[in-house]
């Protein structure tokens, strides 16, 4: 497992970020706190599944999609395991993931060449043991795909988070929870739960600017 996550390394694609020592912090459980009590209240295990995809489908990039795991991923940069990044849509801004509580050097963001290669990137980074979550932005992704991905989130104990379309709420998918997303006013976001083991669909309407938006470098950003 270890040989699979060098070999992402390797890759001249992938940025070390590296600004902080991590502390010896890892949430305990199935379940990762989404840093939202309504989100948690809603959810079975109190947050995330830990070892398992979510899928949070969006139809425009900076919604609100990051600011909703900021606070999770920030818990789990702290416990000594990596925080990959694979094929982000825009260029992320590293100070402003830091003002968020992610440990930068505990990040690594791959830009594999192409959409097979991410796909085996991310399945290679779910598995290997060594990251305690994965996000990713496929362009494409087939059940079978995400048969893989899940199958790999559960090996190797990481938090898979894929961001996709809107279009694909109407697909098949093995995830362990797909969320839908969508801004009802400027400070608020409408999450409607999918699919979820455990538990039926529903809404939940969330204010995610209790901390600093996460922003980029680039005119397109991450978050808007």
């Amino acid at each position: 497992m270890e040989q699979a996550i060098d070999q992402l390394l390797e890759q001249p694609g992938i940025w070390r970020a590296s600004a902080r020592h991590p502390s010896p912090t890892h949430p305990a459980g199935s379940h990762v706190p989404s840093g939202f009590s309504a989100l948690d209240g809603a959810l079975p295990g109190g947050g995330f599944p830990a070892s398992a995809l979510t899928e949070i489908l969006h139809d425009e990039h900076g919604i609100g999609e990051l600011r909703l795991v900021m606070p999770a991923l920030a818990r789990l940069s702290r416990g000594g395991r990596w925080i990959a990044m694979i094929a982000p849509p825009f260029v992320p801004y590293a100070p402003a993931l830091a003002a968020q509580g992610i440990d930068l050097s505990r990040l690594l963001i791959i830009h594999p060449a192409d959409p097979p290669q991410a796909l085996w990137s991310v399945e290679q980074a779910l598995r290997s043991g060594t990251c305690a979550a994965v996000m990713a932005w496929p362009s494409r992704c087939d059940d079978r795909s995400l048969r893989r991905l899940q199958l790999a989130a559960e090996s190797g104990n990481s938090m898979g988070l894929l961001f996709r379309s809107q279009t694909a709420a109407s697909e098949r998918s093995p995830a362990a929870l797909r969320l839908t997303l969508g801004e009802s006013s400027g400070q608020r976001l409408d999450i409607r739960i999918l699919k979820c083991r455990g538990i039926p669909a529903g809404t939940i309407e969330l204010d995610t600017w209790s901390t600093t938006p996460v922003r980029t470098q680039q005119p397109l950003p991450l978050e808007g």
